[in-house]
Order: structure tokens, then sequence, then C-alpha cells
């Protein structure tokens, strides 16, 4: 009867009457629900550390964006805030008008080189236009997947962690259930401990799937209102380029930016 009950406390904690501290019963915990365990911990780290960065990454974004648009209202002279927009990496706005910029800026240093294309494309300030469209909603395109990175692990973690913390705490109380079997006299102290250590995957399960859940829509509203700021930038970026360069003006030049 000793015998058997101190396998029972080997294989899943300590059945007499002792409690120990949550590290003590992970370490008693079996090899199985110590393994998702661990894989929970480590998805909970990797989450939190990308909740940070993106809080960090989309706040700043946005703060910059809103600051960028308010320049590019003011300012009369593109060229200087092309210049500015080079050292805005981070900024999704400032990358926008940063790839329309150079597209429309494209047939002006092609002209150095090769002029009878630049005469052929200033034939068409239509299809330049467009070209300038095209590589706008190109850029926000990606900008968007810039700043939807590590989201999908996010996503993932939330939706996964607490099937593998059910699946760890299935397989320790399967385990609790077959180490009673070898105590001749079964009791709720014999299969307490198992069962404890056990539904601790469930606990961490759901501890490391809640906050990615909730940071996961968090961000992806914040994803969509930078989106939409873009958006809307983009458009009044064509605007001005078409009133400036395409409306009984001469072609393209640089030194009218």
């Amino acid at each position: 009867m000793k015998d058997s009950l101190w396998y029972v406390a080997l294989q899943f904690g300590n059945p007499l009457n002792q409690q120990g501290s949550f590290r003590d019963t992970v370490m008693h915990s079996g090899p199985a629900v110590q393994a998702v365990l661990y894989l929970l911990f480590g998805a909970s780290v990797i989450s939190w550390g990308i909740i940070f960065y993106k809080f960090y990454q989309l706040s700043s974004a946005r703060r910059g964006s809103r600051r960028f648009v308010q320049v590019f209202r003011d300012t009369t002279n593109l060229s200087s805030l092309y210049t500015d927009s080079l050292e805005m990496s981070t900024n999704p706005v400032a990358q926008v008008f940063r790839a329309g910029y150079q597209e429309l800026a494209r047939p002006t240093h092609d002209s150095e080189q090769s002029p009878s294309i630049d005469r052929a494309t200033s034939n068409n300030e239509e299809e330049r236009l467009e070209n300038v469209e095209l590589s706008v909603r190109r850029a926000i395109r990606e900008q968007v997947t810039w700043l939807e990175r590590a989201l999908t692990f996010l996503a993932t973690t939330a939706s996964t962690a607490p099937f593998v913390g059910l699946f760890g705490t299935v397989w320790g109380i399967m385990n609790a259930f077959q180490g009673l079997a070898l105590v001749q006299s079964s009791s709720l102290q014999a299969v307490a401990p198992g069962i404890a250590e056990a539904l601790i995957a469930t606990a961490v399960g759901l501890a490391a799937a809640i906050p990615a859940v909730m940071a996961y829509n968090h961000f992806r509203r914040q994803v969509r209102l930078l989106t939409v700021d873009m958006e809307h930038f983009a458009n009044e970026f064509l605007i001005v380029v078409g009133r400036r360069f395409f409306n009984g003006r001469p072609f393209f030049n640089a030194r009218h930016l």
C-alpha cells in the first residue's frame, strides 16, 4: 500500500497532503504535461514581446502619420518634404508619399538617358497620373503588410493555446486515473494532486490566449485606422498632383516641386 502511494507521488506530484508551490507542481508534472506547459509558456512570452513591440510600432506610426499629413497640407515644397520622408521609414503615410513622388519624378530621371522615351511618355498625361496612382496604391498594400507583421502569431496563439492546454489537461487526468488504479484503496487525496497538475495546463493555455486575442483585436483595429489614413492621404496627394502638374501646367519638371 505504501509503495503504491509512493509510486503515485512520483508520477503525479505529492498526494500526501503536502502543498507545493506552482513551480513545484509544474516540475512534478508528467512529461507530456510539462511539454505542453513549456510550449504555452514560450508562446506567452513571445506573444507579450509582440504585444509590446506592436503597441510601440502602431502608436508611433499613427502619431507620425498625423504629423506628416499636417506638414503635407502646409508645405508648398514637395521636394523638401520628399527629402524628409527618406528618414521616416516607420511612417506609413510618409512612405506612401515617397512612392508617389518617386513615380512622379521617374520620367525626369529617365530623360537624362533616354529623351525619346520621356517625350513619348509626356504626350500622355493621363497615363502618367495613372502610374502615380498605381504606385501609391501598391505602397499602401506594402505598408499594410508591414503593419500586420507578427499579428498572425497572436491570432494563432489566441486560437490554439486553449486547445493545447486542454490537451495537457486531458492527458494529465488520464494519467492520474491510471495511477489511481495502482492504489488498492482509492481516495480523493490520491488523485487530487494529479488532477490539479493537469488543470494547470488549461489555466496556462487561457492565460496565454486571452491577452493574445485582446491584443490582436486591438492591433487589427489600429491597422484598419492607419489604412484609412493612408487611403485618405493617397486621394489628397493625387488631387494635389493633378492640380499642380496635369491641369494646364507644363508637364512634370523637378523645379516645379
